[in-house]
């Protein structure tokens, strides 16, 4: 059952879009759709990437389970992560705050140090922001980045035979959700962004088309498929241990990268000891329709106005 008569987050996405007509002379290059916006100055060498995030409770984190400090880094990491995803170098952040009644002090500060551990090791600057009081904590962060003009990876560069990875291994995300404990719960609570991943991509191996993995693979695959008026046929990708099938495929925020090159090009087994795992290949087809060794794969990962899916166990953005 949709919500307010939206068939689904994509497709508010796609109206929003048609009616948000680009501003001639604006500099924007690439607008909605893509995992960042690109703003390009005349003259420029390099491109500016700006994405922006909220998290807000009860959808993205729970005040009885989630730490401040884990809610702080996790606000960031998601923003990095689709820096990430163009191959970009962040630069600079800025966090809007509204906070719950039931947030004090101490709760603020953790969040705060939460988030400024993180930035120090990406090397990115808390640069400003807002703050408000509200019945539920809602925290949007923006994040901007730069990557040369003209290189940063996108949705829609994917060609017909271009062969289909990701990194790491999903699911670890769902099942630290579901068990609350271990290592997959920490990899729930403190997502580290690929960044230099997705510069290796954009440098070296000359990606066509990458995405980071918010949402599970199973619906963001097809979003890229969208982006690139293509099918794609896949297998399994790698299963975090102790996760089910399901949830790699559909749980969601592994904030790991899904991306596509041309046949030919090389790519290494493994990045900085993460692996880059060929699952598929880019067809002619359907745009956006995915299938899973020969079978239809539903794209079930979470939506916010479809609501939980079946087979998602994580709440979060597109």
């Amino acid at each position: 059952m949709s919500m307010k008569g939206f068939e689904s987050e994509q497709a508010l996405v796609e109206r929003i879009r048609r009616m948000a007509a680009p501003v001639r002379g604006s500099g924007v290059v690439l607008g909605i759709g893509d995992d960042c916006a690109m703003f390009r100055q005349r003259g420029a060498s390099e491109d500016l990437l700006f994405t922006t995030d909220l998290l807000v409770e009860d959808v993205h984190f729970q005040a009885e389970t989630h730490r401040a400090g884990d809610v702080g880094w996790k606000a960031l990491a998601r923003g990095l992560s689709d820096i990430a995803a163009m191959g970009g170098e962040p630069r600079f952040c800025l966090v809007s705050l509204a906070v719950a009644k039931w947030a004090g002090k101490a709760w603020v500060d953790g969040f705060y140090r939460g988030l400024l551990r993180l930035a120090e090791r990406a090397r990115v600057t808390l640069a400003g922001g807002d703050l408000a009081q509200g019945e539920k904590l809602t925290c949007d962060i923006v994040v901007c980045g730069s990557a040369p003009r003209g290189e940063a990876l996108r949705r829609d560069g994917a060609r017909k035979g271009d062969l289909i990875y990701v990194s790491g291994r999903l699911g670890g995300s769902a099942l630290g959700l579901e068990r609350g404990k271990g290592t997959a719960w920490r990899r729930h609570l403190r997502p580290e962004p690929r960044l230099a991943l997705g510069r290796f991509l954009r440098e070296v191996v000359g990606a066509s088309a990458a995405m980071d993995l918010s949402d599970g693979v199973s619906l963001d695959l097809r979003r890229l498929c969208l982006a690139s008026n293509l099918a794609a046929e896949i297998r399994m990708p790698p299963v975090f241990p102790g996760a089910t099938g399901q949830q790699a495929l559909h749980g969601g925020e592994d904030y790991e990268l899904l991306f596509t090159v041309a046949p030919g090009r090389r790519v290494p087994r493994a990045f900085e000891g993460i692996p880059l795992t060929e699952i598929g290949v880019m067809r002619i087809g359907p745009p956006g329709s995915v299938l899973l060794e020969g079978e239809l794969l539903e794209p079930l990962g979470y939506d916010h106005f479809r609501g939980k899916s079946k087979g998602s166990n994580v709440r979060m953005k597109s």
